[in-house]
């Protein structure tokens, strides 16, 4: 194994790159690149920005950095490095384009020193690697936020679970583990709004129906967990994302809805903030 891989996460209007010790399972800080992407260009300006971004990155940690790991949205053709993303808003332009190949390319590469995963997975595969999860055999983990990423993590390696769409109550599961969610509920239940969850968590203890609406919360995350553990059957779950970070809220209910179920396994929340993907991409190259 090298030691020393580039971490990289390709979100919708940014990439972050850096350098990670494999050996210490860290990032190399002064490494640490950040630019904006223009998610509506053109393929050529979109794939020289990414690797422009890489090869900083790969410049500032002054190390030989020969393999890359890049934490990828989807849909995308991860085996052959094909963006399939098409009317999201973002990366229309690259529909059908091998982007792996461009890149390496501009990087003096060869395409196979370059490997993908879904940017979901790439969390979980992280938190595994260096994070809340090391030690663990499998995993699975949930990013509670604006959407709802879930991801199952065996053999080495973590998966896009894809549950997000899952129905449950009078929709689908992401309209109730996600942040709308909380702001929807305290609206319908005090006519007042505010407008994210920390602003809720704020308004305690002054606000005891935030308490209420927490434990609702966390009940509804029990009951859409227990199937997914039952298929998964994980060692340990991580929640991240900002709403994890109130997980002493709905903690309680959470594991009472688990442990009526028989479903209650060791709960950790993640504790590598955005650096989960970087770490988790580069870890793609531990054989």
């Amino acid at each position: 194994m090298n030691p020393f891989v580039l971490g990289v996460d390709i979100g919708g209007t940014h990439i972050t790159a850096a350098t990670v010790d494999m050996k210490s399972r860290v990032l190399l800080p002064q490494s640490q690149v950040r630019e904006h992407i223009n998610a509506a260009g053109s393929v050529e300006e979109i794939t020289t920005a990414w690797a422009g971004a890489m090869q900083a990155a790969m410049t500032k940690s002054n190390k030989p950095v020969r393999q890359i790991g890049i934490a990828m949205p989807g849909p995308f053709d991860y085996a052959n490095g094909i963006a399939l993303m098409q009317g999201q808003g973002k990366y229309d332009e690259l529909y059908g384009v091998d982007v792996i190949a461009l890149v390496a390319d501009k990087l003096g590469l060869n395409k196979s020193a370059i490997r993908t995963l879904n940017d979901a997975a790439c969390f979980l595969q992280g938190e595994v690697f260096g994070g809340a999860a090391q030690g663990y055999g499998r995993a699975i983990g949930m990013t509670l936020g604006t959407g709802l990423g879930t991801a199952r993590y065996k053999n080495g390696l973590a998966e896009d679970a894809d549950l997000w769409k899952t129905p449950f109550g009078e929709s689908i599961a992401e309209e109730y583990l996600s942040s709308r969610w909380f702001v929807k509920r305290y609206t319908e239940l005090t006519g007042k709004q505010l407008p994210h969850v920390k602003a809720m968590v704020d308004s305690l203890p002054q606000e005891p129906v935030v308490g209420a609406i927490f434990r609702e919360f966390g009940e509804n995350l029990a009951k859409f967990l227990v199937p997914f553990i039952q298929e998964a059957t994980p060692e340990v779950l991580v929640l991240g994302g900002n709403i994890s970070k109130a997980y002493a809220l709905f903690e309680p209910a959470l594991q009472q809805g688990l442990a009526q179920e028989n479903s209650l396994i060791p709960i950790k929340t993640a504790i590598l903030g955005e650096e989960a993907a970087l770490l988790g991409a580069a870890s793609l190259w531990v054989e």
